[in-house]
């Protein structure tokens, strides 16, 4: 079996060896420093004798270079070779792999019943999925950024050692998903436990097989972005280290100087001005409904009246309303009306529709008793097609296929 060292010396970016086997354009080194694809990590970029390494993958217990396919490879087994490890992405790697470490010894700390569920590494930011007992609101995921910009601030040592699979499950409070970290089981009985701060009273302790930075210190500002639930009970929080991290903290920055200058408020005061124009917001809301259902009712008491079997109504047409508007309205219009036994009312627009509102006489004797709202919203949609439906004193139908003044005619003339 041929390991990458690159787990337990991280720090090396440069190596020598010897080309044991070439198959195409996949090379098979004595020994490698390059890290293979593995357990959310992605592979090391780099060179091997000038040619570029365009992945790196563990297959049959060997870790196979796989070099630019259409470039003019002249290795052989036994060629002495140099790799040349990308320094950068391996930086980067190391420190958003170890931030996963530090934010999952965050969640320790506020969640219930945690569980870890895998994570991942792209270029722009890092993913944690965890389960918890409860889902992780808003407030949990910035106190899941205070406390592990702390640790980082704190500069907590990071270790990794190698155990037998027994020792490591005995371990108090380790992390480990021999599915998610396939990385750590690194042959044989053997685990690779990582962990972050003082073995004593760590910070995180987990079963894991990537590279590490050496001191928490080293992975700098850590920005939450969001958060998501991809299953049940699995909360997934993607975060950023490095320049995406910086460029996120700084325009959320930005946007809170200017949301503090718009609202004439301090940054610190945000929360309290945004709860006043809320207020200010819900009070014009409800002015504005107010205002509104007091327009409708006077445009339906504008609605002309006419003589339908004896009863006297209110019929005709009404603009910009929807028929759930109407409701309060036309019931109050017939109930203020004491020469008024029912009303109808046609909206116009792209769907028209009818409501139907009848007098409270319908419940005792005279014209309006003899009146059903429902019976009439069903008449106009036998008539004009659609559909709907209600009681006797209130109904509404919707899905007109006619012209709203033909509907208000056609009720004042049946």
């Amino acid at each position: 079996m041929t390991a990458s060292r690159a787990p337990a010396e991280p720090t090396v970016r440069e190596f020598e060896a010897t080309v044991e086997s070439v198959d195409g354009s996949e090379v098979v080194l004595d020994e490698t420093y390059f890290y293979p694809e593995s357990g959310g990590q992605p592979a090391d970029r780099g060179t091997l004798d000038g040619h570029l390494v365009d992945d790196v993958v563990e297959r049959d217990d060997e870790v196979v270079h796989a070099l630019d396919p259409d470039a003019d490879i002249d290795l052989a087994p036994g060629d002495e070779v140099t790799g040349l490890i990308d320094d950068a992405f391996r930086t980067y790697c190391a420190r958003a792999h170890t931030a996963s470490h530090v934010l999952y010894g965050a969640a320790r700390r506020i969640a219930d019943d945690l569980g870890y569920a895998g994570f991942d590494i792209s270029e722009t930011k890092v993913r944690v999925d965890l389960t918890t007992a409860e889902p992780l609101g808003d407030g949990d995921l910035i106190e899941l950024e205070r406390l592990a910009n702390r640790a980082v601030w704190d500069s907590l040592p990071v270790s990794w050692a190698t155990h037998s699979a027994d020792e490591a499950r005995e371990i108090d409070g380790i992390a480990f998903n021999t599915k998610t970290e396939e990385g750590a089981m690194s042959g044989g009985d053997a685990v690779r436990v990582v962990t972050v701060g003082e073995r004593e009273d760590p910070w995180d302790v987990a079963a894991c097989g990537g590279t590490h930075v050496e001191n928490t210190a080293e992975i700098g500002p850590i920005a939450v972005l969001e958060r998501s639930n991809p299953g049940e009970g699995v909360t997934r929080v993607e975060f950023a280290v490095g320049p995406t991290a910086i460029d996120e903290l700084g325009a959320v920055h930005a946007a809170a100087l200017d949301a503090a200058t718009t609202l004439d408020a301090r940054v610190g005061d945000l929360p309290d001005a945004v709860a006043r124009l809320r207020d200010e917001a819900d009070r014009l809301e409800a002015d504005l409904r107010d205002a509104r259902e007091e327009l409708l009712a006077a445009r339906l008491r504008d609605l002309p009246t006419a003589e339908v079997d004896g009863a006297r109504w209110a019929i005709g047409t009404v603009a910009d309303a929807d028929p759930n508007e109407l409701r309060e309205p036309a019931t109050e219009a017939v109930g203020g009306d004491e020469d008024l036994d029912a009303l109808a009312a046609v909206g116009t627009g792209d769907a028209p529709f009818v409501v139907v509102a009848v007098g409270d006489a319908a419940d005792g004797d005279g014209a309006a008793a003899e009146i059903d709202a429902g019976d009439v919203v069903g008449a106009v949609t036998d008539e004009f097609g659609g559909g709907g439906g209600g009681g006797p004193t209130f109904a509404q139908g919707g899905g007109l296929d006619a012209d709203p003044e033909a509907v208000a005619a056609w009720l004042r003339e049946r």
